[in-house]
């Protein structure tokens, strides 16, 4: 098989859950430990860095990268989904892996996939680390997935584990409360490892604490930070948390003994983009009309880039939005201003809500506009109806803004 061929066969034949939903869901990590064994454990090649949360979790592992690749480390970056391409999902230095490894470890492999049902997000991770470990990487950045203690890519021992913060998704997997969600992610602690948390709230705190008592692991809250604070060129008012986040990771990283100079520090951070190839975060993709995208698609992550978009200042505001079909709308779509002029969209994916529903929903909640069958129709629509001071916000999915850029 060629690449595309390759990938065809990856997302047909297996499950995915960024595509399918709760069917590509996998409730403990027998898959993948026995695949890494497989594979003769190329986990334990590599030094980590583990991040899990709800938010902010792509962002910090690419400023961490980004600053540990101006230090002067071969640095792997392992993060889900892809916006353009799969290679997306797995870098060296910035750039993504050769299509011809992904051929070629899939070739290999294909037979063990098949026998042992293995998921699209197990033999992903299973390649990841295969790729890290032959590339003699110093140190790698893995964003996990979807939760943290039944996740796929659990089965590394960080130098240091990240939660980000916590809010409500995907509570059909993770558990209803905040409490239930930040235990799931809490099961990436290992013992004696120190663990950074990006924001505390009292529901979860407690829960933080019990876990690193448990395993014995100096845990340190980011808002609590008090080194020198650094500019990114990640904009958004929500990136100030990953950044402090990102620098008490890199001031413990420093204690363990890794050669991180501030010039390293303040390069990395100004140079994100450059240096990891990040995308989707408060992208601003042309000036006139402005038009901005972003990848929030959670309550929590939304209540934040949606009060940054009203500090913005236009004369109208056009929004193109889809959305996936497993969410619970009501509390998302109340956060969307009244005053905007809706385009309703589905991306292109067999988890996207339609955009009949989508309408339907948001006119219960004071949104209004119109349907379109595509991103790109709906996108279109709303470049011919704006005007110069005008501003068009593209979101709702990951997948809506993959679409566009």
């Amino acid at each position: 098989m060629n690449y595309r061929e390759t990938l065809d066969w990856m997302f047909a034949q297996l499950p995915i859950y960024q595509r399918q939903g709760a069917k590509a869901y996998k409730i403990d990590l027998t898959n993948t430990i026995e695949l890494a064994s497989y594979l003769q454990n190329p986990e334990k090649e590599f030094k980590s860095i583990h991040v899990a949360g709800t938010n902010g979790k792509g962002s910090t592992s690419h400023m961490i990268a980004s600053v540990l690749q101006e230090a002067g480390y071969k640095v792997g970056l392992y993060t889900s989904p892809h916006l353009k391409d799969f290679r997306e999902r797995i870098r060296i230095n910035g750039n993504k892996v050769s299509e011809s490894y992904v051929v070629d470890f899939i070739a290999k492999h294909k037979h063990y996939f098949e026998t042992h049902h293995l998921s699209f997000f197990e033999m992903t991770v299973g390649m990841a680390f295969q790729y890290f470990a032959v590339s003699e990487v110093d140190i790698a950045i893995i964003e996990v997935g979807l939760g943290g203690r039944l996740d796929s890519t659990n089965i590394i021992t960080p130098e240091v584990s990240i939660i980000t913060n916590i809010g409500l998704d995907h509570t059909q997997f993770l558990g209803d409360t905040l409490e239930k969600i930040a235990a799931e992610k809490a099961g990436i602690i290992k013992k004696n490892v120190p663990v950074v948390v990006g924001r505390v709230i009292p529901e979860t705190e407690s829960v933080f604490k019990e876990k690193s008592k448990q395993y014995n692991c100096d845990l340190y809250f980011a808002e609590k930070y008090d080194g020198k604070l650094y500019t990114s060129d990640l904009k958004g008012d929500y990136q100030k948390e990953n950044i402090r986040t990102s620098l008490q990771t890199i001031r413990l990283l420093k204690n363990k003994g890794w050669d991180i100079d501030d010039s390293a520090i303040e390069k990395g951070l100004g140079n994100v983009v450059l240096n990891t190839g990040l995308l989707g975060r408060w992208q601003i993709l042309q000036k006139e009309p402005k038009v901005i995208c972003d990848t929030a698609h959670n309550e929590d992550g939304l209540s934040v880039v949606l009060k940054q978009l009203q500090e913005e200042k236009f004369d109208k505001l056009h929004v193109v939005l889809g959305v996936v079909n497993d969410k619970d709308l009501d509390p998302i779509l109340s956060l969307f201003p009244k005053n905007a002029l809706y385009y309703f969209t589905k991306p292109d994916i067999p988890r996207a809500m339609d955009e009949e529903k989508l309408e339907e929903i948001a006119k219960k909640n004071n949104l209004s506009g119109k349907k379109y069958s595509s991103v790109k129709f709906a996108y279109d629509a709303a470049l011919q109806e704006a005007i110069k001071n005008d501003l068009i916000y593209i979101g709702g999915s990951t997948f809506v803004v993959a679409e566009i850029i």
